[in-house]
C-alpha cells in the first residue's frame, strides 16, 4: 500500500527567522493514488498578529485566529497523522522549514526526518519549462477546476493540488468514470460466416503472349484451399508462366443452399 498526502500551510508572512508563524494547516490523504475522507486540517493561533499582506491572501484575521490552539497544541497530532507518508507540497522549500521549526520548539522530530517529500512546483518546472507553474496556472492547464478558489487556504489548496498532481502523473479515474465502466455492456462479439469452399484449378496455356502479360500461376492443379483463404506462401512460391486460364469449379447445390440460408438466418438476427 502507497500513502501520500498532499499538504499545504497558510502562514504570517515568508520569514519564520523573524517571527512569522503557521496559522492553518491541510492535508488529503492519497492510499494508491487514490483519494480518501482521512483528511487533517487545523487553524493555528500564531500568538502575534496578522500583518494586513497575509490576510489579503488567505483571509485569516486576529479576531477568528485568537480563539483556535497553538501549535503546541497540535503538534504532535500532525507528526502522527503525516509520519512515514510520501509528501506532496507545492513549493516545498516554504512550507517544510516553517514545519520544522514548530515541531523543533516542540522538541519533535522535523518533518522531514519522518518523510520523503515531491515538490510539484520542481516538477511543473521540469515538465511546463519557460511557463507559469503556480497552482492555479496548473489547474488551468490540466482541467482542474479551481472556480471555489477565490482566497487561499490550505485544505481548498491541497484537494486541488491533489487533482494537479494526479494529473500530471497519469491521472485518477473518478468514481463516476468507474461506475459507466461497470455499467456499459461488453461488445457482442462478431459473427463470422464462412463461404462455401471453391476449388480453383488452374492449366497451362502454351500459347505465347507478350512478355508484358505475365501472370502468376498456382502450383497445384487441384488444390483445395480453406474457406476465404489464400497462402502467400502459394503466391510466394508459384512459377511464372507465359500466360494461363483458369476454370472455376463452383461449389456444389447442397453448399450454396447451406450458405444462403445461414446468411438468411443472420439478416434476421
Amino acid at each position: 500500500m502507497s500513502r501520500q498526502i498532499v499538504l499545504d500551510t497558510e502562514t504570517t508572512g515568508f520569514d519564520f527567522k523573524k517571527g512569522d508563524r503557521i496559522v492553518e494547516i491541510g492535508c488529503i490523504e492519497l492510499i494508491d493514488r487514490e483519494i480518501t475522507d482521512n483528511h487533517f486540517h487545523v487553524y493555528i493561533n500564531p500568538e502575534r498578529s496578522m500583518p494586513i499582506e497575509a490576510f489579503n491572501v488567505h483571509g485569516l484575521g486576529d479576531d477568528f485566529l485568537k480563539t483556535q490552539p497553538v501549535f503546541a497544541e497540535v503538534g504532535q497530532s500532525f507528526l502522527d497523522y503525516v509520519d512515514g507518508a510520501e509528501l506532496i507540497i507545492h513549493n516545498a522549500g516554504f512550507d517544510v522549514p516553517f514545519l520544522n521549526f514548530e515541531l523543533e520548539r516542540m522538541g519533535l522530530p522535523k518533518v522531514t526526518e519522518r518523510s520523503s517529500v515531491i515538490d510539484t512546483l520542481q516538477m511543473a518546472r521540469e515538465k511546463y519549462p519557460s511557463q507559469r507553474n503556480t497552482l492555479d496556472a496548473l489547474c488551468r492547464r490540466l482541467g482542474v477546476d479551481n472556480s471555489r478558489r477565490e482566497l487561499h487556504g490550505a485544505l481548498l489548496d491541497s484537494e486541488l493540488l491533489a487533482q494537479v498532481y494526479l494529473n500530471m502523473t497519469g491521472g485518477q479515474k473518478s468514481f463516476f468514470d468507474l461506475l459507466e465502466e461497470e455499467s456499459t455492456p461488453p461488445p457482442a462479439p462478431l459473427s463470422v460466416i464462412k463461404a462455401p469452399q471453391v476449388r480453383i484449378e488452374a492449366e497451362e496455356n502454351i500459347k505465347e503472349e507478350s512478355a508484358d502479360k505475365v501472370a502468376i500461376e498456382v502450383a497445384s492443379l487441384d488444390k483445395t484451399h480453406e474457406p476465404n483463404e489464400i497462402l502467400q506462401s502459394d503466391l510466394a512460391t508459384a512459377p511464372i508462366a507465359t500466360s494461363h486460364r483458369r476454370r472455376i469449379i463452383k461449389a456444389s447445390t447442397a453448399d450454396i443452399a447451406k450458405h444462403e440460408e445461414i446468411m438468411a438466418s443472420f439478416k434476421s438476427s
